[in-house]
């Protein structure tokens, strides 16, 4: 296996889990129109609520990431190591140098954040500038800056933006279903079976959009640690990292919101074995991503 098969590969799967994410979404969409008589309406309505949900996020997703993580701007003075490390793997990725912002935790862990490389930002822990080597900090930064590159955090964005509209509709009807025209006599009179897929739709559809949010963000992992291979051409250095990370307990500023930024999962530091655990965890089992890497 070399960097750039695991680079196609992951970009096949990427897709392909993305349109069928779209077809999900519009599909829930054409369910809903067709219960209540109005498919024209809910659609227009889905549409409002992603489209000012999208604007939100792509504008300003980056500075309430670092808030919500506490993070503070990264002097070049302070943080030396940090900055000029950053500033060569930006020159060798052919990106603008990003902003620099550090979380004060002793537990290793880092992020890439922004809408675009232009605006992107690499933060990084305390504890990674202090207790990884020089080689596995370039590992990490150097994934982080794939994701900057390979426009991850806007697909993020996007996909998490469909997934909240799911969420929010779906709630909004099934309190409608109970409260409100599911008492009128045009509701009372359709077909009870169509009533009930009506309203298994209503619960399964947003577990299933979930699931592919969470399956983006898997491969999105594996695509950027491959295209951070490339730059470094030394994969040992995040695969060490990464073996590095996992032994730390939780960072204590750490969010769900949030978590599936961090270039290994903030929460759970112990291998997830489960394929049920697996398909609702925001990164991949570290052991896999470390024997892909040594197998490069």
């Amino acid at each position: 296996m070399t960097p750039y098969s695991q680079i196609t590969q992951n970009k096949t799967k990427t897709f392909l889990i993305m349109m069928t994410f779209i077809v999900l979404f519009s599909g829930f969409f054409y369910f809903v129109g067709k219960y209540f008589d109005s498919p024209g309406a809910y659609l227009v309505l889905g549409l409002i609520i992603s489209s000012f949900s999208s604007l939100g996020s792509y504008f300003y997703s980056d500075k309430i990431v670092l808030f919500t993580s506490g993070a503070k701007p990264a002097s070049k003075k302070d943080f030396f190591d940090f900055y000029t490390t950053t500033e060569n793997l930006a020159l060798a990725a052919g990106l603008p140098m990003p902003r620099l912002y550090v979380i004060d935790d002793p537990s290793p862990n880092a992020f890439a954040t922004g809408r675009d490389p232009k605006h992107a930002v690499v933060c990084a822990t305390t504890g990674l500038l202090k207790r990884l080597d020089r080689s596995d900090i370039e590992g990490v930064i150097s994934h982080e800056l794939s994701h900057v590159k390979n426009f991850d955090i806007l697909v993020s964005s996007i996909v998490a933006v469909l997934v909240g509209t799911l969420a929010i509709i779906s709630d909004w009807l099934m309190r409608s279903l109970w409260w409100g025209r599911s008492r009128d006599d045009d509701n009372r009179n359709k077909s009870p079976i169509f009533a009930l897929l009506f309203v298994a739709a209503l619960i399964i559809t947003p577990i299933i959009a979930t699931l592919i949010q969470l399956a983006i963000s898997r491969r999105r992992e594996f695509l950027a640690d491959a295209s951070g291979v490339l730059i470094t051409r030394n994969p040992e250095g995040l695969a060490s990292a990464l073996e590095k990370i996992a032994t730390f307990p939780p960072l204590r500023n750490a969010s769900p919101s949030t978590a599936h930024l961090f270039i290994a999962n903030p929460f759970k530091k112990k291998s997830q074995t489960s394929w049920l655990l697996n398909l609702f965890s925001t990164h991949p089992p570290v052991e896999e991503r470390i024997r892909i890497l040594r197998s490069m």
